[in-house]
């Protein structure tokens, strides 16, 4: 092939142009704000309703995967210094799992306290929490309080759940949970000014003065009645007992002054929680009444709440009140 006839190289079209670097870190830039919102939404705190906070109450649990606790450690490390004064000052703490924070947060408990002045928090967690938690976290609350009623749910175990890992052996636990702090106030500004911006999974807001939780955001739950299980574990239920002896010995209160209790839920442990209250020689108040309903198979719904609600205060009435007033019951 001659010189002459050789192809030339081809010129591109006038209107070319090599995009510039700061378009390539533009177009990133955007790309990865975009990916972050997406997560946000999806994964993230903006993936649950905002409308529950308010001066007295925080996100308690978010169950958006990239958020979910918030709870374990706001108490932990301090992060809700009102939540913490409250739980330390209240007259009667409740201790357990979110069964108790469920079947006791409603109108019942309310009117039961507001119409004797006493004061009360209610101090449950999710995970069914354990006394590997609730140990550590009294020693740390020096709480105040006369009556201490405990939800005899496998609390007397050493099983360490999943947020008491963390917070134990943890190396940035606190750093996660002042993040999820940090992220509620960002939630709450931009999802009031635009709650379209914002999900509906189910999300929980504890109450700073008193503990009590409301439940926002929907999911497809399927609901079930209550029933009794089978006795299962039988070769762990002295050791539960053991357990129960050490937490219940540790109260700052003289053992009448301590009910036992026992939520309904599918399956309920009664012949378990039966046999740790008959070793440690105290009464299980736990009323057992028909047609009980849970909303997930697990939390009593509002209806059964207030109904089992009443019934317990109606029989731990007279011994909250004796020693809530300074009286030892006997």
């Amino acid at each position: 092939m001659t010189a002459s006839t050789q192809a030339l190289p081809l010129e591109r079209p006038a209107w070319y142009a090599r995009p510039a670097p700061v378009a390539y870190l533009l177009i990133l830039c955007t790309c990865l704000l975009a990916a972050f919102v997406y997560k946000l939404r999806i994964d993230g705190v903006f993936a649950c309703p905002a409308s529950g906070y308010g001066a007295d109450a925080y996100l308690s649990d978010c169950t958006a995967s990239n958020f979910g606790d918030y709870d374990h450690g706001a108490f932990w490390f301090g992060l809700e210094p009102q939540a913490q004064r409250s739980a330390g000052a209240a007259d009667v703490l409740f201790i357990g799992s979110s069964r108790l924070q469920f079947a006791l947060s409603g109108a019942p408990r309310e009117q039961w306290f507001g119409a004797l002045g006493i004061s009360h928090y209610l101090l449950g967690f999710s995970h069914s929490e354990t006394v590997s938690y609730f140990g550590p976290l009294l020693a740390r609350l020096k709480p105040r309080a006369k009556v201490y009623v405990l939800n005899v749910d496998r609390l007397f175990d050493d099983r360490v759940t999943a947020p008491t890992e963390q917070l134990l052996h943890g190396h940035d636990a606190r750093q996660r949970y002042e993040d999820k702090r940090n992220w509620q106030a960002i939630h709450a500004r931009v999802c009031g000014a635009a709650p379209a911006l914002c999900g509906k999974a189910v999300a929980v807001y504890r109450a700073r003065t008193d503990g009590t939780w409301r439940r926002l955001g929907t999911a497809p739950f399927a609901g079930q009645g209550t029933s009794e299980g089978q006795p299962s574990n039988v070769e762990r239920w002295e050791r539960y007992a053991a357990l129960a002896e050490a937490f219940v010995t540790q109260l700052p209160v003289e053992r009448g002054c301590v009910i036992l209790t026992l939520v309904p839920t599918v399956q309920t442990k009664r012949a378990e929680a039966q046999a740790i209250a008959a070793k440690l020689g105290m009464p299980l108040v736990s009323p057992q009444l028909d047609g009980l309903q849970t909303f997930d198979g697990s939390h009593l719904d509002e209806a059964s709440a207030a109904r089992w609600a009443s019934a317990f205060f109606q029989a731990a009435g007279p011994q909250l009140r004796q020693c809530a007033r300074g009286g030892a019951a006997g």
